[in-house]
């Protein structure tokens, strides 16, 4: 993501989630325990545009996203979203999906790793928002349910036919995907869906804790670790190779690379600077 900004001023405040940042760390929450944090219109293009902004900023070295309430995500708003869509002609239906996977390409492409803190339910897009974050750390209490085929729409919505064969393997997304069934959290950490499985209510402690780790960490190897594992997806072996070779030669032109020879050397800890 370019840092250069244009005309474009930085937004003072966002209407359809809440954000905090503190020491590296942005925390951005979906706020709406009422309806179980629906994503609404506003939501999705908030999450859109704030993870560009962020990343043009390049002032978070972490993202933490979770929900208030009783669980993380329910999905699209049935109301606000599901009943609007059947008064859309096409072209607009293309565009409010193409904004759902924007969201879901924001995810995957922001130059920091992104922690979804999850407890309660994780369903339809919410379950995708969480898919789509780097480390996935779960309560007891989480459910993943992709419920897409539920309402009579392809289970490969915003990307979800792409990631979760990557994360799960083939016959894990086929049966999840296609039958929309809840997948609890030991079950899903057994399939390789969640990265670290929490103590009861302790899912956002847990999170803030391997945040603060990132966050303390060299900040530049981990956004090149989080291009390549996202870029070389698709590549043959040859290509990946040699994208390797490249970005490994300019990380050891870099300040980080030379600050940890010289910790060692020192017997010190590194003082990462993310350069």
């Amino acid at each position: 993501m370019s840092p250069f900004t244009g005309s474009t001023p930085r937004t003072g405040q966002w209407k359809h989630l809440k954000l905090t940042v503190d020491d590296g760390v942005a925390t951005v929450t979906l706020a709406r325990p009422d309806k179980l944090n629906a994503l609404t219109f506003g939501a999705y293009a908030d999450l859109r545009d704030l993870l560009a902004e962020l990343s043009r900023e390049r002032s978070v070295r972490v993202l933490v996203l979770g929900g208030e309430g009783r669980g993380f995500c329910s999905g699209g708003d049935v109301d606000e979203i599901i009943g609007a869509t059947l008064a859309m002609d096409t072209a607009q239906l293309l565009d409010f999906n193409r904004m759902t996977g924007q969201v879901v390409r924001a995810l995957r492409e922001c130059p920091f790793p992104v922690i979804a803190a999850l407890h309660g339910v994780a369903a339809g897009a919410g379950a995708v928002l969480a898919l789509a974050a780097d480390f996935r750390v779960a309560d007891p209490s989480t459910r993943f349910a992709f419920l897409f085929t539920k309402v009579g729409l392809s289970g490969g919505d915003m990307g979800a036919a792409y990631l979760l064969p990557r994360v799960v393997g083939l016959g894990h997304a086929t049966r999840l995907l296609m039958l929309g069934d809840p997948v609890r959290a030991h079950e899903a950490e057994r399939i390789g869906l969640i990265s670290e499985l929490a103590s009861e209510n302790r899912a956002d402690e847990a999170a803030a804790a391997l945040a603060r780790r990132l966050a303390d960490g060299p900040a530049l190897a981990y956004a090149q670790t989080k291009a390549l594992l996202t870029a070389e997806l698709d590549m043959p072996l040859s290509a990946a190779v040699e994208l390797d070779a490249a970005t490994q030669a300019l990380l050891m032109k870099g300040e980080d690379y030379a600050e940890f020879h010289a910790a060692f050397t020192e017997k010190r800890p590194p003082k990462w600077q993310g350069r």
